[in-house]
């Protein structure tokens, strides 16, 4: 049987395990950082510099404050120790594009230090769990080598965020949903593009939390509207008093930015752009006159010109509803069933949605289901293989966020040590579970194992196996083999093949959550 949890040590060895990646991503300082480095330390000047009614409206830089209220307070307080730091950070005019050591240093440091809120909801979400559970869970989501890549090389803010995901959560599954929806409004209102997962909290709380009779479960909804109202009103009660709201509401939703990101994403999207150029070439060359749109996505280029030749151009409100019709069946179950124990599953599922049918899909929104992802990967074995497969698969995905030759070691490095950790963490769990089941068979006991199929082993597939060595081919050709053989043309080729191949992996991902969802009980 798994060891039970040193009740005394348990945090302390978590802090150990933040320390060893807090020392990795020390070293990691001088690496890389995409443009994402100088929107928030614009984002720290603009908040010390100019009052809070001109956030908003600000145009000093190119790259303007578009994040929800929560996350400008934040930022606002971490300008007040960047100006201790060097005042030139925070210095709206004057700090334009500075790279000098001190801001740099500044805003790592800051990030490693935001993830002791990702730290506190593994801790959370893992301090009843037995030991080899406990341990794999803190290896999947502390050590996650997309949270690496992401924030620590390619600078974001993620963790902390996925933190207050992960604590609400946490809260949902002990039966405290009046905390959990409100961690949630929480969240929301630091970043917009977690909403995606609204529906599954209305339709959840709304049947466990309030569903209680007509009197206690009026009371109750009113009370859940309360805080939720409070929190939103605390978030843009300033602007609205401003008369801001506005101005607000149009940087987070900048829709004429266009259907795919310059970088495909690997979704949904991504096949129907190839249907529309294989349409669109092959009725050119049957004589049809097929325009070539100017806004070519092999060009990155964004916009509100359709970039479909054949097909019908998609709109904001198209990928809305598909990804309302994608999350339906997930409703349902919420609805009829609701369990805190499924709610993990359901959250993952739901940004799942989200990243495959949404519009403008980032390819760095695959965190938001690999993460919340973990918690259900030590339920079962058939789960584990799943998340293997996914993990490895959106790790590889972020693969051309670090496009430069000195950081291709390190992302490298980071998944071969991601996937080795976490196939010795699946196979000790599930195949101890084995050995056990063996044990208590012959002594005539019953022990019910979920997920003990094929006696407990975690073994992967053929089916597996051979996708996951078509990414060794794909990475192969667009590294070495394309520059070789094709030199500078069709640049967009080794991008366009990442992206087919990794939604590939990740549509099978989601048909297969689907299935898991809808044969729940």
């Amino acid at each position: 049987m798994e060891d039970q949890n040193p009740p005394n040590s348990t945090s302390k060895l978590l802090l150990w395990f933040f320390s060893i990646s807090a020392c990795v991503k020390l070293l990691l300082i001088p690496s890389y950082h995409s443009t994402d480095f100088e929107v928030h330390r614009h984002w720290l000047a603009l908040t010390r510099s100019l009052p809070l009614s001109n956030w908003y409206s600000d145009e000093t830089s190119p790259w303007t404050l578009d994040y929800p209220p929560f996350f400008a307070y934040f930022e606002r307080s971490l300008s007040l120790l960047a100006h201790l730091v060097d005042p030139r950070i925070v210095d709206v005019y004057n700090g334009l594009e500075y790279k000098a050591n001190s801001v740099i240093y500044f805003q790592r440091i800051s990030v490693i230090l935001s993830d002791l809120c990702l730290v506190y909801g593994v801790y959370r979400l893992t301090k009843n769990l037995k030991v080899k559970r406990r341990d794999l869970m803190w290896i999947l989501v502390v050590w996650s080598p997309g949270l690496m890549i992401v924030d620590h090389i390619h600078f974001q803010y993620n963790g902390f965020l996925l933190g207050l995901l992960l604590l609400s959560i946490s809260c949902l599954q002990e039966g405290k949903d009046l905390m959990g929806g409100f961690l949630f409004a929480v969240l929301l209102c630091f970043k917009h593009l977690f909403a995606v997962a609204a529906p599954v909290y209305f339709v959840y709380l709304l049947r466990h939390y309030c569903w209680q009779g007509f009197v206690r479960g009026f009371g109750r909804l009113l009370l859940m509207g309360a805080v939720v109202v409070a929190v939103f009103a605390a978030a843009y009660g300033p602007f609205i008093y401003h008369g801001q709201i506005q101005q607000v509401i149009r940087r987070m939703f900048p829709f004429g930015r266009g259907l795919c990101h310059a970088y495909w994403a690997p979704n949904f999207w991504v096949f129907y752009i190839i249907l529309d150029k294989v349409l669109s070439f092959i009725l050119r060359r049957l004589g049809f006159d097929i325009q070539i749109p100017a806004a070519s996505f092999t060009g990155g280029l964004v916009g509100d010109s359709s970039p479909f030749a054949v097909l019908p151009r998609v709109t904001p409100a198209t990928t809305f509803i598909v990804v309302l019709l994608a999350l339906s069946p997930c409703l349902i179950k919420a609805w009829r069933n609701p369990r805190p124990g499924l709610i993990a599953r359901w959250i993952a599922y739901a940004y799942m949605c989200g990243f495959l049918f949404g519009w403008h899909v980032h390819e760095k929104a695959a965190l938001h289901f690999v993460i919340p992802l973990a918690i259900v990967a030590v339920q079962s074995l058939e789960d584990a293989k799943h998340y293997f497969m996914l993990s490895i698969v959106s790790c590889y995905s972020l693969f051309p966020l670090l496009y430069e030759a000195q950081e291709y070691p390190i992302k490298v490095m980071l998944l071969i040590l991601h996937t080795i950790l976490m196939w010795l963490g699946f196979y000790a769990l599930f195949n101890e579970k084995s050995v056990t089941e063996a044990a208590n068979k012959k002594k005539g006991t019953q022990l019910e194992v979920k997920g003990s199929c094929e006696r407990g082993r975690f073994v992967m597939g053929w089916v597996g196996k051979s996708y996951l060595f078509g990414l060794l081919i794909v990475e192969i050709w667009g590294q070495f083999l394309h520059p070789y053989f094709l030199g500078d043309k069709l640049p967009f080729v080794p991008l366009m093949s990442i992206s087919i191949y990794c939604a590939l992996g990740i549509m099978y991902s989601w048909i297969w959550q689907l299935s898991q969802i809808v044969q729940s009980t």
